[in-house]
């Protein structure tokens, strides 16, 4: 982070660079960022200000805006169309949110049991199109993407889900998370064609789950789509590369888990140290709407943008916080650790905060039952690689085949952050110049005298590689 006046703005630093990136590269993307950025926001945790100021300014009552008066929400607008207008996560505080979060909860509403198999069933009709006679060569965001979609569609529209559908599903998912990671730019064409389909779907009355009424036909489909198709769709499917890719890495972590798969404590410990060191959001942005007293000295007043980064909370407060110890967690318990994985309760946690450790605990144990994993590759919060992996079937032997594998899997991987980071440089800049003329979340709230944006300064943003 850089300080300046007082606040601290996001500097897009290149932490999660491997140490070969050519600085050169690194630092231009910085710069480049940085000027595009020209704001402040206050960045909690900081320098100034610890993890005990992060958890009370972020569970404040007044840390409830969302969208309204923040520049950063112009691009994450951008990225997420269709939508985001109506997506649960960006809707100011009102009536509306809490129609739509009633929806949502609807949507995954379900037992544990039911759930459970259904995402234990995805995952094995993504596995069976594996080969059993050989070792695969995969990236893992990509191998389970597809399960992740199928499973969606299930909850809403409680039918199995058509191939057509699936490929839709996917195509927008993976077009909104490579937009968002800047290893690619949108394609409104792939994402119109999931809208048309939905269209027809919600109005054909194919939905099982009552949509929020308030909202018309249009914005119905861009919050299935939003909220359904693409949030828990991409959510789950980086979640579960996470996990799988540091079991690749860990096989002592992996070896136990394969040897007594129901264990559910020891996999729950795993879960939670690897959505500890790998969070899936980089920073959460929030707009004050009241005065919110930052120290004895310094009170932010309504409309200040404060920038929550995940990852440095959950690096503090932990022995070796680098280090991944799914162990810590046998004498750690989360809720007094500095751990929010789906939030904070007071401040609209995720509405899977109950249902995705239940499907993530049924895919990895489908993925073990069948597979060993190992891999090379470097592992950090972004994965903008899509983590790649080699899944060896049980009870194939290994032998050179695998060392060879090994060591193609870890020179692609450092090639690849090379003409990454250059891709993400050039593809970054494009899209935020893009996103800041296009100003799609500036626009909306000028055409709603009600949701007149705060009189706030705009918030940066984040490293081209993370996400909020």
């Amino acid at each position: 982070m850089v300080r300046g006046e007082g606040r601290y703005v996001v500097s897009g630093g290149p932490k999660q660079d491997t140490w070969w990136l050519p600085r050169g590269v690194v630092a231009l993307r910085v710069r480049i960022f940085e000027k595009v950025n020209g704001d402040r926001a206050v960045t909690l945790p900081g320098a100034a200000h610890g993890p005990e100021v992060f958890e009370r300014v972020y569970a404040h009552p007044a840390a409830d805006g969302r969208s309204a008066g923040a520049g950063l929400s112009d691009l994450f607008w951008y990225w997420l169309s269709p939508g985001p207008e109506v997506h649960q996560e960006h809707l100011e505080p009102g009536e509306r949110y809490e129609e739509v979060a009633a929806a949502t909860r609807r949507i995954l509403a379900g037992s544990s049991a039911d759930v459970t198999a259904a995402a234990g069933r995805a995952v094995a009709r993504v596995l069976d199109t594996l080969p059993t006679g050989r070792i695969s060569l995969v990236r893992l965001r990509d191998l389970v993407m597809p399960a992740w979609a199928e499973f969606a569609y299930e909850l809403v529209f409680q039918e199995p889900c058509p191939p057509r559908a699936r490929e839709l599903i996917t195509a927008h998912a993976e077009d909104v998370i490579s937009a968002l990671k800047c290893t690619g730019l949108r394609h409104p064409r792939r994402r119109a064609r999931l809208t048309a389909y939905l269209r027809e779907r919600v109005a054909a009355g194919d939905v099982k789950h009552e949509l929020p009424p308030s909202l018309s036909l249009p914005e119905q489909v861009h919050y299935l789509q939003g909220t359904m198709f693409n949030t828990a769709v991409v959510q789950l499917s980086e979640a579960t590369a996470h996990v799988l890719l540091a079991l690749a890495r860990h096989p002592e972590v992996q070896r136990r888990l394969a040897a007594d798969p129901g264990d559910d404590r020891y996999l729950s410990h795993v879960l939670d140290e690897t959505m500890r060191l790998y969070p899936l959001f980089g920073i959460a942005h929030r707009i004050t709407t009241g005065e919110i007293p930052l120290d004895e000295d310094t009170t932010l007043p309504p409309g200040s943008v404060v920038c929550f980064s995940y990852p440095d909370y959950h690096a503090t407060g932990y022995d070796r916080p680098d280090a991944f110890d799914p162990d810590r967690w046998s004498t750690l318990s989360a809720k007094d650790a500095h751990h929010i994985p789906f939030g904070v309760a007071a401040n609209r946690p995720c509405p899977a905060w109950r249902l995705s450790p239940l499907v993530l605990r049924a895919a990895v144990r489908e993925v073990l039952d069948r597979f060993r994993l190992d891999s090379t590759a470097s592992h950090t919060r972004s994965n903008p690689h899509r983590a790649p992996c080699l899944l060896i079937p049980r009870g194939l032997p290994a032998g050179r085949r695998l060392a060879a594998l090994r060591r193609f899997v870890r020179l692609r991987d450092g090639v690849e952050d090379v003409t990454r980071g250059v891709r993400q440089l050039v593809l970054g800049t494009v899209m935020v110049l893009h996103a800041r003329r296009q100003a799609p979340a500036t626009r909306y709230f000028a055409q709603q005298p009600e949701s007149a944006p705060h009189p706030a300064g705009r918030c940066p943003v984040p490293h081209p590689e993370g996400k909020s």
